[in-house]
């Protein structure tokens, strides 16, 4: 890609008319890491956080993130999404947390934007709930694994291991 789709002729930043793009179904997946001290990581698991259940809050605030990108993001599009989803997975070996998004709808753009954006929030309030704990937990590796939908088509990550891949 060679030009710059958030640009006009005078260099002016602006939305991109998605108007004329025929709607499809875009599903995007991101995911994300929440490294801590393995005494955060039982606490989490076990349920033992004074604040209250953890991943379930993460998980209301990354699906309300999904949801209010557009409101963060300058140039997203408000969408009208049809799916958001959080899930957590444990990483013992590394003391962590696996926070996975899958985001999807019918639409004319695509939703990447808000499944990043969910994997975001769902760790910022992980850190938030914890933080009393273990201010040095380290949010990282948030990124795109996968999408379909649209012009573009399918696009996977290359490097996510078979056990880990999404299905869209």
């Amino acid at each position: 890609m060679n030009e710059f789709t958030h640009l006009d002729n005078q260099g002016h930043v602006r939305m991109v008319d998605v108007g004329h793009k025929d709607q499809t179904l875009r599903t995007a997946v991101a995911e994300g890491i929440v490294a801590m001290h393995p005494d955060t990581l039982a606490r989490i698991m076990d349920e033992k956080v004074k604040k209250g259940n953890v991943l379930e809050t993460a998980r209301i605030a990354g699906v309300m993130a999904a949801k209010k990108t557009a409101d963060l993001i300058p140039m997203c599009h408000p969408l009208n999404i049809t799916h958001a989803g959080i899930d957590f997975f444990f990483e013992p070996d590394t003391h962590s947390i696996r926070i996975q998004a899958t985001v999807s709808l019918t639409g004319r753009t695509g939703v990447e934007m808000e499944a990043l954006t969910a994997v975001s929030v769902a760790g910022l309030t992980i850190y938030d709930m914890c933080k009393s704990y273990d201010k040095g937990m380290v949010i990282s590796t948030v990124r795109l694994i996968s999408k379909s939908g649209g012009k573009s088509g399918t696009w996977q990550a290359k490097d996510v291991p078979e056990n880990r891949k999404p299905s869209v």
